[in-house]
């Protein structure tokens, strides 16, 4: 979906990251909102992953972190969860949203504003 702002147009996407608890999954998405890499994020706290790792098959609980963004925010939103996150190898993946509310997404443009 993209709409007009400033004299830019911002294309919006969910950010899907799986993280090993609840708490790692709050930390980062509280940095992501408070530094404006997201405009929200969303906690699913309970998963299982079935996952080939260093040869072996794991399964583990993880915890979905998803954030909502501007295109344009992807690679330094990944940087950061990079940062954060205990993994070696996070999952994070970017997906475009193509439609939806209209003024749900000025409330994304207006979060993802740099405070002035």
């Amino acid at each position: 979906m993209l709409i007009r702002r400033g004299g830019r147009f911002m294309q919006f996407c969910f950010v899907y990251i799986t993280t090993g608890s609840l708490q790692e999954a709050r930390t980062i998405g509280a940095v992501l909102v408070e530094e404006r890499y997201a405009a929200c994020a969303n906690i699913l706290p309970q998963m299982e992953s079935v996952y080939r790792w260093k040869g072996e098959i794991q399964y583990d609980q993880e915890v979905v972190l998803i954030a909502k963004t501007d295109r344009a925010r992807i690679e330094d939103l990944t940087k950061r969860v990079k940062e954060l996150h205990s993994y070696d190898c996070p999952c994070v993946v970017s997906l475009p949203v193509d439609g939806g509310n209209p003024e749900f997404f000025e409330w994304l443009s207006e979060q993802l504003k740099p405070e002035d």
